[in-house]
C-alpha cells in the first residue's frame, strides 16, 4: 500500500509542505501573510505546495485552501464571523469561563458551514494533514485526505466538521461530538504547530525523502514574556495561568528544531515574529485589523526570501485513491 502512495510523488523534484499554526482568532495574521503573498507575487499560494498541514485556526485555513478558496476570502471569513463566534457581551463570558467552556459551538460551527458547506474533507484538491486529540480514548487523531489506498475513511467527513474538531479548544468550545460520536478537542494540545506532523507524514505514508522536502511554517505569533522567579519552586497557583502557554511555547520550538535538523535549516522558513504578551489572546476580535497590519509588514520583509525559496516550484498533481 505504501508503494501504491509514493507512485503519486515519486522522482527528485522538490516536495514542498506549507505547515500553519493554531492560534485562534490571530488565524487572521495567517491568513493576512498568505494573502500578501498571493497579490505581491502574483501567484495562487496553494499552487505551489504538495501537502499543507494545519492546526486548529490553522486547520481551518488549510481545509479553505484545498477546497480552493483564497486567502482572502479566508480573511473575510475571519473578519465577517470572527466577533460572531467570540461574541462576549459585557464581559460576561469571561466570568462563566471559570465554570465551563466559553463560548458556544453554534456561531463556529455556522460560520464553517457557510464557508464550506455541504463540501466533504476529500474533496480537497490538495493533500491535507490536520491533527486532533480524541478525549474519549485518550489519543491523538489525524485527519487525513486519500492521498493513501489505506485512508478509507476521513475523506467523507464533512469539511465543516473536520474543521470543529481540530479548533474545539479546551475551555473556549465544548469537545466536538459531530465525528463518529467521538470526543475530539483542538489538535493543539498536541500540535499546536503541525509541522513535525507533515514531515511525518510525507516521509512516512508517502515516501519523500528528506533531502526533497522544503518547508515553509506560518505561526500565529508568540508573545514576548517574562517568566517570574515564583515559577521555580512554584505550586499550583502561580503556574496555572502559565502552564498552557509555557507547554505550547516549549513545544513549538522543540518542533521547529527538530524540524531544521531533519530536513536541514536552509529548507525551513518560519514565520512567527514576537510581540507583546498582550496581543497574544485567542478570541481578540478588537485586535482583527491590528493583525492584518503586523502581517503586513512581516511579509514585507519576508516576501524575497519566500519568492527566492518556494515560488520557483509548482506542485505535482494530487491524485486521490478515493472520491466522495
Amino acid at each position: 500500500m505504501q508503494q501504491e502512495a509514493a507512485r503519486s510523488v515519486a522522482g527528485d523534484v522538490r516536495f514542498q509542505i506549507l505547515s500553519l499554526d493554531g492560534g485562534g482568532i490571530r488565524g487572521v495574521f495567517t491568513a493576512a501573510i498568505l494573502a500578501a503573498i498571493e497579490k505581491d507575487l502574483k501567484v495562487k499560494i496553494a499552487d505551489h505546495f504538495d501537502l499543507i498541514a494545519g492546526t486548529s485556526t490553522g486547520g481551518i485555513i488549510s481545509i479553505g485552501l484545498g477546497l480552493g478558496l483564497s486567502p482572502s476570502e479566508i480573511l473575510e471569513f475571519y473578519r465577517h464571523h470572527g466577533p460572531r463566534i467570540f461574541d462576549n457581551p459585557l464581559r460576561w463570558r469571561s466570568v462563566q469561563w471559570w465554570l465551563r467552556r466559553k463560548y458556544s459551538p453554534a456561531a463556529l460551527e455556522a460560520g464553517l458551514r457557510a464557508v464550506f458547506g455541504d463540501r466533504a474533507f476529500g474533496e480537497s484538491s490538495k493533500r491535507l494533514v490536520v491533527p486532533s486529540y480524541n478525549l474519549g480514548e485518550d489519543d491523538v487523531y489525524v485527519f487525513r485526505t486519500p492521498h493513501a489506498e489505506r485512508l478509507r475513511r476521513d475523506y467523507l467527513v464533512p469539511a465543516w466538521q473536520v474543521a470543529l474538531a481540530t479548533s474545539a479548544a479546551p475551555t473556549y468550545f465544548p469537545a466536538c461530538r459531530v465525528v463518529d460520536g467521538m470526543r475530539l478537542v483542538d489538535g493543539g494540545v498536541w500540535a499546536n504547530n503541525p509541522a513535525m506532523v507533515a514531515v511525518v507524514e510525507a516521509l512516512g505514508t508517502l515516501r519523500v525523502p528528506l533531502d526533497r522536502l522544503r518547508m515553509l511554517s506560518i505561526g500565529t505569533y508568540e508573545g514576548v514574556v517574562r517568566r517570574p522567579g515564583i515559577l521555580d519552586a512554584g505550586g499550583a497557583l502561580p503556574w496555572a495561568p502559565r502552564v498552557a502557554d509555557v507547554l505550547l511555547r516549549a513545544g513549538s520550538i522543540a518542533v521547529n528544531n527538530q524540524v531544521r535538523f531533519l530536513i536541514g535549516k536552509d529548507d525551513v522558513t518560519r514565520l512567527d515574529p514576537r510581540v507583546p504578551a498582550r496581543d497574544c489572546t485567542l478570541d481578540g476580535v478588537s485586535q482583527i485589523d491590528a493583525m492584518v497590519a503586523r502581517a503586513m509588514h512581516y511579509s514585507r520583509h519576508a516576501m524575497p526570501e519566500i519568492h527566492d525559496r518556494f515560488m520557483d516550484h509548482r506542485a505535482g498533481p494530487y491524485n486521490p485513491f478515493h472520491k466522495p
